[in-house]
């Protein structure tokens, strides 16, 4: 933790900002000095990133202490080999502190209530735009805009990415934090609808589907509700995995309300693009779904399919991770959505890929979700930190595509080859007898601040084999559905009086839908009473035209910004 700062200390650190325009160093015991000294003495450089950014002795002498939660599958951050190959590529000595994430959950306010007794950075720091305004204001936070000169690759991002730019400036014109970047094209699209093949063909030949052939069982198949609901209703009827039993089959099967392989796609045959929070841009205009009449139309529809027992009743309760372990061994699921068969079910080879389901009314929507590839907040630096111009550099090599893919799934040697292919781009190693590929991730991968764009998966990194499975099906039967004009709602920047409505009233609105929404799905649908006091009552009591006012304003800014 940081120690406290003399009187003395601080006024030579003054000036040496003003000599030149560096920020605050301290090395161990000793009286702060500034950047000038950390060149002279410790070899301090930040324009090489392939050179060490400290020579020995700033290695023996500069060290930093950073928090950060973790996966409980990782290890100790400082035992991975990516912490200790950047240690001996940058002389920069990070010492970690690892908890769980429910102990950062604990411990977080009390962090920064305690000047005394700080880390200098908390990494997978998870802050949201209102805590960032409100510690920033309070000058606990280091306004990382100010020291851009020694982050030669965050800079750069900034200067080729207005719009990532425009998601981390706060209200004063200053970045307090810095962001994960992982472009893919993945989350926008989290459902891919799946179908037994085996089972389809056993209804088709029983009679059970009308306009459908045996021939069309494969990936791209498309199919209108009413084919889907016949399907669904022999799945539900028949003793489909050959065990005796009919009642252990599960038509229809996802996980609501989770960040993939949930529900919303349902809401697509209806033309509607709905999502997790019912909140989507649609040419140019922050749009809710709730607000549309047709979501009474779809919820009903839906709900009729629950109450029939074609979707699976247990899809609302189950946990990713119960729903993962229920399709593996023998056959039950019939169709589910998901972003891979190969991961959901022990049989994929049995599963089709199903372009987005057509409607009663002909509607064929793929939904869009507002899970962000750039999320913010990621990594924090609190105010005073002696020689932050160091630590600030060692994370700016995160950055650099090469290292952020080993940050983001583990290192050299262990994750990926030695050798590069003939692209001169990192190419995975065969898995280790009986590990997954989540598993040694998870174990050898901090994941946090990275940056994959484009050029990353053209030009140094070879995706995962499943992620361009995944690219390669979205591309084909998903994303082609998607309307034009209709984006996710990106990471937006609000003003401390429109952060002050969102926290007044948000989370009202959000608890409001949550709670007439599995209402109505698990009870069979919503009246024309009780939609129009729900239509009513968003338009007052959960003040929504207020909170679409606030993301309308933030968008308009993001949008002009970018």
């Amino acid at each position: 933790m940081k120690r406290i700062v003399s009187i003395i200390a601080l006024l030579a650190l003054i000036l040496s900002l003003a000599a030149c325009g560096g920020g605050s160093g301290k090395v161990d015991d000793r009286k702060s000095s500034g950047v000038d000294e950390l060149v002279s003495e410790y070899g301090y450089q930040w324009t090489d990133p392939h050179a060490p950014i400290l020579n020995d002795k700033g290695a023996q002498e500069i060290s930093f202490n950073v928090y950060s939660s973790k996966n409980a599958s990782a290890l100790d951050y400082n035992d991975m080999k990516i912490m200790q190959d950047l240690y001996e590529s940058t002389n920069v000595f990070v010492s970690w502190e690892n908890v769980s994430e429910s102990v950062y959950g604990q411990q977080k306010n009390l962090i920064f209530g305690n000047a005394n007794d700080r880390p200098d950075a908390i990494y997978h720091a998870g802050m949201s735009a209102g805590e960032i305004i409100k510690y920033a204001q309070r000058n606990v936070l280091l306004p990382i805009s100010d020291y851009l000169e020694y982050m030669p690759n965050f800079a750069k991002i900034l200067e080729e990415r207005p719009d990532i730019k425009s998601q981390l400036t706060s209200e004063d014109g200053k970045i307090y934090s810095l962001p994960r970047v992982e472009e893919m094209g993945l989350l926008q699209s989290p459902n891919i609808l799946f179908l037994n093949k085996n089972w389809a063909a056993a209804a088709i030949d029983a009679g059970a589907v009308s306009g459908l052939s045996k021939d069309a069982l494969k990936d791209g198949l498309t199919l209108t509700a009413a084919q889907m609901e016949q399907l669904l209703t022999y799945f539900r009827d028949n003793d489909m995995n050959g065990n005796g039993k009919t009642d252990d089959e599960r038509p229809l099967s996802f996980v609501y309300n989770n960040w993939q392989g949930n529900q919303c796609d349902l809401y697509g045959m209806f033309g509607l693009n709905d999502n997790l929070e019912h909140r989507v841009v649609v040419d140019g205009k922050i749009t809710y779904t709730v607000l549309d009449e047709r979501f009474k139309e779809a919820t009903n529809f839906i709900a009729d399919w629950v109450k029939k027992d074609l979707i699976d009743k247990v899809s609302f309760e189950l946990s990713q991770d119960n729903f993962l372990a229920n399709g593996k061994g023998l056959e039950t699921y019939g169709a589910f959505y998901w972003w891979e068969s190969e991961t959901v079910v022990s049989n994929p080879e049995n599963y089709v890929v199903c372009t987005p389901l057509i409607g009663p009314k002909g509607d064929q929507t793929t939904c869009v979700s507002n899970s962000p590839e750039i999320s913010t907040g990621e990594l924090i630096f609190f105010n005073g930190v002696p020689n932050v111009e160091v630590l600030l550099t060692y994370f700016d090599r995160y950055y650099d595509p090469m290292i952020s893919a080993q940050i983001n799934y583990g290192p050299i040697g262990i994750v990926y080859e030695e050798q590069l292919d003939a692209k001169g781009m990192l190419v995975q190693k065969e898995l280790p007898e009986g590990v997954t590929t989540d598993e040694l991730r998870l174990q050898n991968a901090p994941l946090g601040i990275i940056y994959l764009n484009d050029y990353a998966w053209e030009n140094v990194v070879n995706m995962e084999p499943r992620a361009k499975l995944r690219l390669e099906r979205l591309d084909a039967y998903v994303t082609p559905y998607i309307p034009k004009g209709v984006t996710p709602t990106p990471n937006l920047q609000f003003t401390l009086q429109e952060l002050n409505t969102l926290s007044n009233y948000e989370n009202n609105l959000n608890d409001y839908i949550r709670t007439n929404l599995i209402k109505w799905l698990m009870g069979g649908g919503v009246s024309d009473a009780d939609w129009a006091t729900f239509t009513n009552d968003l338009n007052g009591r959960t003040h929504l035209n207020d909170i679409l006012k606030v993301y309308q304003d933030a968008y308009d800014r993001y949008h002009s910004a970018s």
